[in-house]
């Protein structure tokens, strides 16, 4: 093996809210996420003032949070970056609620949620995530895979 290691995946399985298969790398926080006043729908930049996120974007990226805050408006910002071309690629979370479940739809994005191990510990910003929302699996290459040793 030319002196790299092999490359290792981490599969997840879990409920499918909306279906497609999308890849790309990840971006993670551990806070909830507010749409009206959390986001930029122009640029899928956050914009929550404490937010750790503050200032980045999820545009083509797979977004792993842990769900939605705020009012109803949530679906209604994502839904506007999807149109503007700033939507994620996929979504992954962990708690469900009617205004995720709608966002999930309107965004039409991969989304799953209810993995069978938390995605908030399992996967890091950078990782490289595939998302198949036709079968409810979620693979992931850690960013540090395939470096040499």
């Amino acid at each position: 093996m030319d002196g790299e290691s092999a490359v290792s995946k981490i599969t997840l399985r879990g409920r499918t809210i909306f279906a497609g298969i999308a890849e790309g790398e990840a971006l993670v926080t551990q806070e909830f996420i507010s749409g009206w006043g959390g986001i930029n729908p122009r640029d899928g930049t956050i914009i929550e003032r404490r937010h750790e996120l503050r200032g980045q974007s999820f545009k083509d990226k797979v977004l792993v949070f842990p769900g939605a805050k705020g009012s109803s408006a949530w679906s209604h910002y994502f839904h506007l970056a999807r149109l503007a071309g700033a939507a994620p690629k996929a979504m992954l979370f962990n708690k469900m609620t009617t205004k995720i479940a709608l966002g999930a739809i309107v965004t039409r994005v991969p989304a799953i949620t209810d993995l069978d191990q938390d995605p908030l510990l399992v996967i890091e910003t950078g990782d490289w995530v595939r998302v198949d929302g036709d079968h409810g699996l979620v693979e992931i290459t850690k960013k540090s895979a395939g470096k040499a040793a």
